[in-house]
């Protein structure tokens, strides 16, 4: 009787070493990554796949925040407040300031209101400027830190327009310029033609944004300035890939991001859900 081959073990790709190895293993043989088959890995460890989900995360705020609006989608004719909700809609999911953090306590909306934004050109703006410059940081300065940047940022970007007195803020702007002002860092202290070469250009896109904030009513030029200097304050103590190989530190700190993030926007959900159906 012919016997037939023994099964293959099925393999995979090691998200942080990039190493082939067998699937089901518990810890990568190369790197020590626990449990490299995770899903969330996948997320957190790919560029691709970390880009899409913070687009899509905030893609889906977006849209509660119009279905929870008392009186529906503002329609106008003003492209700046086209297709925009409420501040019930947006306060219900976590819009920051004065007024949400003083009176409702919630201080956890620092956190979410990079994810809130209020207009379809509001968002567009925001994340075609995150995918635009996304990958610049992630090639500097590796995945992890680039998700570390984002959060990091943004909550101190609301965190300096809370005390400067904001009373209502929400917006991806203060992350963004936190990645802005880590290539900032980088192209000044890289220095050489590409160093120079980064910081002129990323210079530009913070002057745009400087001028854009003088010119145009209703922005939070606090929280513009505060993410983009805890951007280059943060990319000083993460450091860029030259001159520190991203670590067990780095994967730890962005992983507590990644479900830090993941449980206030589930909460902020879950609470505006629960506020609606009462109501």
């Amino acid at each position: 009787m012919e016997k037939g081959n023994p099964p293959r073990k099925s393999a995979l790709i090691c998200p942080s070493c990039k190493r082939l190895i067998s699937a089901g293993e518990p810890k990568c043989p190369y790197c020590g990554l626990s449990r490299p088959d995770s899903r969330w890995r996948n997320i957190l460890f790919n560029e691709k796949q970390l880009i899409q989900a913070v687009i899509a995360a905030n893609v889906v705020m977006f849209i509660l925040s119009l279905l929870l609006s008392r009186h529906g989608p503002r329609i106008t004719g003003n492209p700046m407040t086209f297709l925009s909700p409420d501040s019930q809609g947006l306060l219900l999911l976590g819009a920051t300031g004065k007024i949400p953090i003083d009176t409702y306590q919630r201080w956890w909306s620092l956190l979410a209101a990079s994810y809130l934004h209020g207009g379809l050109l509001h968002i567009v703006f925001n994340m075609l400027a995150f995918r635009q410059i996304a990958p610049l940081i992630i090639r500097e300065y590796g995945v992890h830190r680039m998700f570390i940047l984002y959060t990091a940022a943004g909550i101190a970007g609301f965190v300096v327009s809370y005390l400067a007195g904001v009373t209502f803020t929400i917006g991806a702007s203060a992350a963004v310029c936190g990645l802005i002002g880590s290539a900032l860092y980088y192209g000044k202290t890289r220095g050489g033609v590409y160093g120079q070469a980064i910081y002129r250009q990323v210079g530009g896109w913070a002057l745009g944004i400087v001028l854009f904030g003088i010119l145009i009513p209703g922005i939070n030029n606090w929280a513009h300035g505060g993410g983009m200097a805890a951007g280059a304050l943060s990319g000083f103590l993460l450091g860029y890939s030259e001159r520190v190989k991203e670590n067990g530190f780095h994967r730890t700190l962005s992983t507590v991001c990644f479900f830090g993030t993941a449980g206030v926007l589930a909460w902020a959900v879950l609470s505006a859900a629960v506020y609606w159906y009462l109501g």
